[in-house]
């Protein structure tokens, strides 16, 4: 079974090489899978060097970091969709368990997992294991699903019969998992761990990105318009 990798990119050039580096070490064959790199117009080399690793590198035409990844799903060639961010290094392991995930049975459309900083700060530390763990609580109680950009996947033929993500200008990612919750089985695997940048809360703190994400989130379902606009200069 193939996997296609799709990752939003806007002038990323200290990041993108780690992250494609990372992908390129998989422990699941080469030919197993694809990388598709999805650029919202950067300024810098970003382009450049996401054409030395990856199989696709494409200019966004939809709106917001959730279209950007759907472009990417659009093109991909493989059943299984896998959704990273340039920032973000994954595991050697990541794509041969997340296929295997898939292929236990039981009608699995998503596979989510955790994350830990990047940068190796005692805040970073106990933050990202304090939301790890509720996280993991809200799925266990089949309370929501955080199916967070940079470390989910799921089937395409669903993905796109549900709408993709939204174009929300953060937190496009959120209501992934409680839109398929109505057609598959969503399952969070704890050993597929990610190392993510934290770089924006260098910036803002810990808390304020999460805000941002939840009042988009909510204002979304609520029929209302989201409070928050997405700025690329500030987020990056």
């Amino acid at each position: 079974m193939m996997i296609s990798v799709v990752i939003p990119t806007y002038n990323e050039e200290r990041n993108i090489e780690r992250c494609l580096e990372s992908l390129k070490k998989q422990t699941l064959p080469r030919y197993k899978y694809e990388i598709i790199v999805v650029d919202g117009n950067s300024k810098d080399r970003t382009v450049e060097l996401a054409k030395k690793y990856a199989d696709k590198v494409i200019q966004q035409k939809s709106e917001g970091v959730g279209g950007a990844r759907n472009d990417g799903v659009k093109i991909a060639k493989s059943e299984l969709i896998a959704t990273t961010d340039a920032d973000t290094i994954v595991p050697n392991f990541w794509l041969k368990r997340i296929v295997n995930n898939f292929t236990k049975g039981g009608n699995i459309v998503v596979v989510y997992g955790p994350m830990e900083p990047m940068e190796k700060k005692i805040k970073y530390e106990i933050s990202l294991d304090l939301i790890n763990a509720i996280n993991f609580l809200l799925y266990k109680f089949r309370i929501f699903y955080t199916t967070i950009g940079n470390n989910t996947s799921f089937r395409k033929k669903e993905f796109i019969s549900l709408g993709g993500y939204s174009n929300l200008p953060a937190g496009d990612d959120y209501n992934l998992g409680m839109k398929f919750r109505r057609i598959g089985k969503i399952y969070y695997d704890r050993g597929i761990s990610v190392n993510t940048s934290l770089r924006r809360s260098e910036k803002f703190g810990i808390i304020y990105p999460l805000y941002n994400w939840w009042v988009n989130f909510l204002s979304k379902k609520l029929g209302l318009k989201p409070n928050i606009v997405y700025n690329k200069q500030v987020y990056n």
